[in-house]
């Protein structure tokens, strides 16, 4: 059974979803302006479409991806002012 939650940043509403698949969790984050998602993100594809795209490894939860850092963003998601490292809560308040 899929867990969905939203997210407020401030007045603004970021939602997040874990779908269970074969073996491991399908994690997505998302805002009016971008998303995170899991390692399942395929960053090639993500920046042909010039999205503003964060990718996350390591997490199998909803709390678990709000904890985590960035792995790596596409460049739309740089000019955006997402970097490498960066925490989730913080590029949260940027694509909400």
């Amino acid at each position: 059974m899929p867990k969905y939650k939203k997210i407020r940043i401030g007045d603004k509403v970021v939602k997040a979803i874990a779908i269970r698949l074969l073996r491991h969790n399908f994690i997505l984050l998302w805002g009016s302006r971008g998303y995170v998602m899991c390692g399942y993100l395929n960053l090639k594809t993500a920046e042909k479409f010039k999205d503003v795209a964060v990718k996350i490894t390591g997490v199998s939860t909803i709390e678990e991806a709000l904890q985590a850092r960035v792995y790596a963003c596409t460049t739309p998601a740089k000019k955006a002012g997402i970097f490498k490292g960066q925490s989730i809560k913080d590029v949260l308040r940027i694509i909400a």
